[in-house]
């Protein structure tokens, strides 16, 4: 959440298209891009694959869920729900529960900046955690649709090899590896501190934390759900402030 900011609220303003480059360099510079979010998505990956062969399932359900559903942490809970035969409400439920914070990226994720009808439905599919942390940074203010869309391409196959990898070699890899599950955390962890040594707004993170707390003493069931709420109703109420602000000035 430390990655977002109350300027980018609203609508996109209209800004010159970036310069065309060529194939390779849009390439070279999303594997660049992708390889640090490559490090976390990569070996949850391969956890996520030793699971499903831990449960029974062959190997290439591993790549199934991860190619095709691609929601990260809603593919283990998913994959419980299979085993279970849980009834498909629960599972209707569940997804949107677990997933409903993207529709908070909607507000600052550049999908006006990706052309094409087929490019717009697979960067909407491909809307990860670590995509969104990448493409809605500073950096990545002049990103054009190609490098956008080869980032989540990327990441998109950092996930699914990890997973096929580990469902490959999940009768020879421990069932749970120390570790592994921490990745993700540190990941988000370090891009949030890049994100703010970029800008250095202060209140932004200190809202972020403030939510997180109260979300998870105020609603433990509902911590990321009730954080995500409270924290987009903050960013717009402090947006609305700042427009009044240099209104006055």
């Amino acid at each position: 959440m430390a990655t977002s900011s109350a300027e980018r609220i609203g609508t996109p303003s209209a800004s010159p298209p970036p310069p065309r480059r060529g194939l390779r360099s849009d390439l070279i510079r999303a594997l660049k891009d992708s390889g640090s979010v490559g490090l976390g998505a990569y070996p949850m990956g391969v956890a996520f694959g030793v699971l499903v062969v831990h449960s029974g399932l062959d190997w290439w359900w591993a790549s199934v869920f991860s190619g095709f559903i691609y929601a990260g942490s809603l593919e283990f809970l998913f994959l419980g729900l299979v085993l279970a035969t849980a009834p498909l409400a629960s599972v209707a439920v569940t997804a949107f529960l677990v997933n409903f914070r993207h529709v908070f990226y909607a507000l600052s994720f550049p999908l006006h900046r990706v052309r094409g009808p087929f490019g717009k439905a697979y960067s909407t599919f491909a809307l990860s955690d670590e995509a969104y942390a990448v493409t809605t940074g500073e950096a990545a203010q002049s990103y054009s649709s190609r490098r956008i869309l080869l980032l989540q391409v990327f990441i998109h196959l950092y996930w699914a090899g990890g997973a096929t990898t580990g469902a490959l070699f999940g009768s020879v890899i421990p069932d749970r590896i120390t570790g592994l599950d921490f990745a993700v955390t540190a990941l988000f962890t370090v891009l949030a501190i890049d994100a703010f040594r970029v800008r250095r707004d202060i209140p932004t993170p200190v809202l972020a934390l403030v939510c997180a707390l109260v979300g998870r003493f105020v609603f433990p069931g509902q911590m990321l759900l009730a954080a995500f709420l409270m924290f987009t109703a903050g960013l717009m109420a402090r947006y609305a402030w700042i427009r009044k602000e240099r209104a006055h000035a």
